[in-house]
């Protein structure tokens, strides 16, 4: 094999491997992606401000410009002009006020989630007790690091819209 052989097969060596990889990975963050919003729905706070002993979360709403979906802007556009088609583009792309809902959340100062805290939501994902031991370690270090790079300390969840037209 020549080197431009034996570096075309590295590199889709790669790709397959990258591809493969995608499958679980995606899999995993679609769960994670679903379940964040469900379990911040699930989050009744008091006086929209929660303080523990570990953990705070607030609940704020916000005003922001939403573009229309394509199903309401046909809906629109059938109101405006029945049986016309030249507006329907700039109609579904127009801005809205909106209002969200966010529940924002993040550690106290000093604080951290237990192994045992990480290892349920993993239980919750599917995983069995052997299989979320085993990858606990290397899931927490790659957090960690990703952490320290975004220098980010509060997070937020949307947990409700409505319009405000």
């Amino acid at each position: 094999m020549t080197k431009t052989n034996e570096t075309l097969e590295r590199q889709v060596i790669e790709l397959v491997a990258a591809d493969r990889f995608d499958i679980p990975v995606s899999s995993l963050s679609g769960k994670l992606k679903r379940l964040k919003p469900k379990l911040a729905k699930a989050i009744d706070v008091p006086c929209d401000y929660f303080q523990g002993q570990r953990v705070y979360a607030r609940v704020e709403n916000e005003d922001c410009m939403k573009a229309r979906g394509v199903k309401e802007g046909i809906e629109e556009f059938e109101k405006r002009h029945p049986g016309y088609g030249s507006e329907l583009r700039g109609i579904i792309e127009e801005k809205r006020m909106e209002k969200e809902t966010h529940l924002y959340f993040g550690m106290q100062p000093g604080c951290r989630l237990t192994a045992d805290d990480y290892l349920g939501v993993m239980s919750n994902l599917g995983f069995n007790d052997t299989q979320a031991r085993v990858l606990y370690g290397t899931l927490i270090d790659v957090s960690r690091n990703l952490a320290s790079k975004r220098q980010q300390k509060e997070r937020s969840v949307l947990i409700g819209e409505a319009s405000s037209e």
